[in-house]
């Protein structure tokens, strides 16, 4: 973005003055400024109408009395590009295009003619709802609207009007900073939006609904940007594209697509990636409101043995840690519970001191001391509406609770069972406390999951050396498939191990085995079999040389049977690999918009049965890549399942991004490598197997 649109990007969000421009949605958009309660300037153009909702009118742009800062543009799309073009002389700061008619429809030429009127111009859309600015009271939105701040909150940006509007509508009371529906995103996209949020200090954490992004390398550098100032970033990605056409013959395409590409993006650049939109705001309200943990102990407090094991239940299954409390702990709480109250965590601490905040706020304390807590959460369903005699024991509890959290430094949150049992009321009075109020308990500890997880990525970015940034760049088109001895060669010069073999025709198979020794493997090499176990063209395990004619002849026969036209004489003899620790699919490949990347997962003949895979975008730091490996299951099996040895992780790893190393410089020779299997030792890595594509001569 340039400094001049950069500068007209803030205009824009923060305007002294809008002038709306349009008829009868024009008119609309009045109303929701003047409903927002924005205190500028506001004009109308029209040359048919004397005013819009009691805006007096100016017949054409050229007459507004100087250059608005922000525009609201809702007129014909024949007469967009002349009034940009306009309004770009005269030194307008930015527009929101309400105008559809372009891109969406497939008319790509008026959009390159509006985009190229915009100039310098912060322009939204078009075809969009608006931006609104909670801070400022300054709206420049299409429908009504709902949607509140307490002077701070989090900056959304959707590619969806209509989601926009129903987060704006939601009765979640979510801290809202701005809210930005960015369509068909010709001049500002996501990356704009989300690299300017992150400098605003009202913006506590910026959630981002992706459809797709247009730039992933600008993304990059915006979310980083994010990460380092401390302001969490949540996305709901929506949609998956189809991966390309150059992928098809690998396993790789099964295991890692489009949605793989952008989990990897986001786990390289500490987004927080989230499934649902509940979880969408639930997340930012979190964050928002209580911050992100500095550690991961949480400590749980209930006034019922059932919500205690809800927490426990969802917790373990998402691997967040209650941690138990200790001999001293247990002593002090003991003394401070009723007699049917049991120590635990999740607590329980019943009926009995329920509501009576100079009974619970020693508890609360107490367990948080004792537990070492890094976050604290209560469950509390609060009665429905007309039913508030006991409202006030609820109350008591929470303000214990909350200064309990307060005194201990503990990010602090107080969920509901069922969503719809936090009123509005109590949801802005525990916001006021500093507690985040929460609608779900599997939403809570997701939220509370993944604001650990960000605290972690963080504290590893500011730590460890970030990798070069991403290189997306163009991708060899329809590539040839190399037979597995020109591939293991190729893989040689890459200083990656294969077995001892060789090549030879049928007559020449025995004294080849010999020279290896036996036990061998037989592999028919030919261009037509990518998959050769499918086809019958792999043997293993050949003891002698009458197995290996044996062998030759079922092979030759499986494979015609399999495809006339693959058949060769042209064997691939090798020594058996001993068993491995482990057997991975280890890949790598690029793709036109994300660039290089790395495909790690459990190998063999079950890799797309149990689809056990991570994607890791390079260049990744050897961290990067051991953190993948560790996060397979078969990982179990390096870390000394049963009694096995245990592998050399961190050798592993490099050796594994000495590869990633290799294709990277070789990145305009190869378009595919995978490996698979890739037998995996105590401390080195072995490819039994390889498909390599590389450019056509």
């Amino acid at each position: 973005m340039t400094p001049a649109r950069r500068e007209n990007l803030e205009r824009l969000l923060k305007p002294r003055h809008i002038a709306f421009i349009g008829g009868r949605d024009a008119t609309i958009a009045v109303r929701e400024a003047r409903r927002r309660g924005f205190q500028g300037q506001m004009w109308a153009v029209n040359p048919k109408r004397a005013d819009l909702d009691g805006v007096g009118c100016v017949p054409s742009i050229s007459d507004l009395p100087e250059p608005p800062d922000a525009v609201y543009l809702a007129i014909p799309a024949a007469g967009v590009t002349d009034a940009l073009r306009e309004l770009e002389q005269m030194g307008a700061g930015g527009v929101v295009c309400f105008s559809a008619g372009f891109k969406e429809t497939g008319d790509t030429q008026s959009e390159r003619d509006l985009i190229e009127a915009a100039g310098d111009m912060a322009l939204i859309g078009p075809n969009c709802y608006g931006m609104i600015n909670y801070i400022d009271d300054a709206a420049l939105w299409s429908f009504e609207h709902g949607g509140w701040s307490p002077g701070y909150g989090a900056a959304i940006v959707t590619q969806s009007g209509m989601f926009s509007s129903d987060i704006t509508m939601s009765a979640r009371s979510l801290p809202m900073a701005y809210m930005v529906s960015a369509g068909n995103q010709a001049v500002l996209g996501i990356e704009e939006f989300l690299d300017a949020f992150a400098e605003d200090p009202a913006v506590r954490a910026i959630g981002l609904h992706i459809e797709g992004l247009r730039d992933i390398v600008a993304f990059e550098r915006a979310a980083l940007k994010a990460l380092d100032r401390g302001v969490p970033v949540v996305a709901l990605k929506t949609g998956n594209s189809a991966i390309g056409a150059t992928l098809t013959v690998s396993h790789t395409g099964s295991l890692s697509g489009s949605s793989e590409l952008y989990q990897a993006l986001f786990d390289r650049t500490g987004v927080i990636d989230v499934t649902s939109p509940s979880q969408f705001l639930e997340t930012l309200k979190y964050l928002c409101v209580a911050g992100a943990p500095q550690g991961r102990r949480v400590a749980g407090f209930t006034c019922s043995g059932g919500g205690a094991t809800m927490l426990a239940d969802h917790s373990e299954r998402i691997g967040v840690c209650f941690p138990k409390v200790g001999s001293a702990g247990q002593e002090s709480l003991t003394s401070l519970l009723p007699e049917i109250a049991t120590v635990s965590n999740p607590l329980d601490y019943t009926t009995p001191i329920w509501g009576q905040g100079d009974k619970t706020y020693p508890v609360f304390a107490t367990a948080l001391s004792a537990l070492n807590a890094d976050l604290a959460v209560l469950v509390q369903d609060y009665p429905a509406e007309g039913l508030d005699a006991s409202k006030i024991y609820y109350q008591n509890d929470a303000a214990a609770f909350a200064q309990a959290a307060q005194e201990h430094s503990v990010p602090a949150a107080i969920c509901a069972t069922l969503p719809e049992n936090l009123d509005r009321g109590t949801r802005r009075h525990l916001i006021e406390l500093g507690v985040a109020p929460m609608q779900g308990i599997h939403e809570t500890l997701n939220a509370m999951r993944d604001a650990i997880w960000w605290s972690e990525a963080r504290a590893r970015t500011r730590r460890v050396d970030r990798p070069a940034a991403l290189r997306p760049g163009a991708t060899i088109r329809n590539p040839v498939v190399l037979t597995e001895d020109k591939g293991k060669s190729w893989l040689g010069q890459m200083a990656v191990a294969v077995p001892n073999g060789n090549v030879c025709n049928a007559a020449e198979a025995a004294g080849v085995a010999q020279d290896i020794g036996y036990p061998v493997a037989l592999k028919m090499m030919s261009p037509s079999l990518p998959h050769k176990t499918e086809a019958g063209a792999v043997a293993l395990g050949i003891k002698d040389a009458e197995g290996l004619s044996s062998a030759i002849q079922v092979m030759t026969a499986s494979v015609a049977a399999y495809d006339r036209a693959a058949v060769t004489d042209r064997f691939l003899i090798e020594a058996m690999s001993p068993k491995p620790l482990a057997e991975l699919i280890v890949t790598l490949r690029s793709d036109p918009q994300f660039g290089p990347s790395l495909v790690i997962g459990s190998g063999g003949v079950l890799t797309e049965l149990v689809r056990d895979a991570r994607t890791v975008l390079l260049p990744a730091s050897k961290d990067e890549i051991e953190r993948a490996l560790c996060s397979l299951r078969v990982a179990r099996l390096l870390e000394g399942y049963r009694g096995s040895q245990k592998a050399d992780i961190p050798r592993i790893s490099d050796a594994l991004h000495r590869v990633c190393a290799a294709f990277l410089e070789a990145r305009s020779q190869v378009a595919e490598v995978e490996i698979n299997p890739m037998f995996v030792y105590l401390d080195h890595i072995v490819a039994v197997d390889a498909l390599i594509q590389v450019p056509r001569s």
